[in-house]
């Protein structure tokens, strides 16, 4: 139970921090920035780590989820309850902020700014790059040593700096799906459940592909 709590109120840090950021750059005409929104998931992120990453592995992320059981890191048994607390996590920040900007009309949710297809490749490849990451700096189901951290809020964030404006650079179903239902904006939110989970298991693949023979990585 304490790692299902543990991902619920992580997730819901993320998802209030990081599309709250969204939120309230839009309600102050710009005040936060791109830049700042993109460096808010990106340390929301490796704070959550550093908190609670002992505790339940930090994955805030049904694609992290799955790539892990993927990646036989994670039991299928677990697989349910992380999935549930994450979704309980992104739904309560969006309900929250649903409270607290009752006038924006889409809370932080991901909408393609070009094509469907462009914005599925692109989950895709930018989840496949941090599943990646977060697959070479982890031991099991949790990151290891200091710097797992900074590694993977550091992915986070630059994906969200350059990709941000075109896909929304969700690499989340849970950070999705929350704000998409909540706002009643769900057209493109295939999009950004195929795009992850597509490429967390991409992911698995290359880590396998690169990991050196009896390493833990694998």
């Amino acid at each position: 139970m304490n790692r299902l709590v543990a991902e619920c109120f992580g997730t819901f840090c993320l998802v209030f921090a990081g599309t709250g950021a969204i939120v309230i750059d839009q309600t102050t005409g710009g005040a936060v920035t791109h830049v700042g929104v993109a460096i808010t998931f990106g340390l929301v992120v490796m704070v959550m780590i550093y908190a609670l990453g002992d505790v339940s592995g930090a994955h805030l992320n049904p694609a992290v989820t799955i790539g892990f059981w993927i990646s036989r890191r994670f039991r299928g048994a677990q697989v349910p309850g992380y999935l549930v607390a994450q979704l309980m996590g992104a739904f309560a920040a969006s309900l929250l902020l649903s409270a607290l900007f009752p006038a924006n009309e889409t809370l932080g949710a991901t909408i393609p700014a070009g094509s469907a297809m462009q914005s599925l490749v692109l989950e895709a490849v930018l989840t496949l790059i941090l599943m990646l990451v977060i697959l070479r700096v982890s031991s099991g189901p949790k990151e290891i040593g200091i710097m797992a951290g900074i590694a993977i809020g550091g992915v986070v964030g630059l994906e969200a700096m350059f990709a941000g404006p075109i896909s929304g650079a969700s690499m989340n179903p849970a950070r999705s799906i929350a704000p998409a239902i909540v706002a009643g904006s769900a057209s493109f939110l295939w999009i950004y459940i195929v795009g992850p989970l597509a490429g967390a298991a991409a992911a698995v693949g290359v880590a396998r592909a690169i990991a050196k023979p009896g390493a833990s990585h694998a």
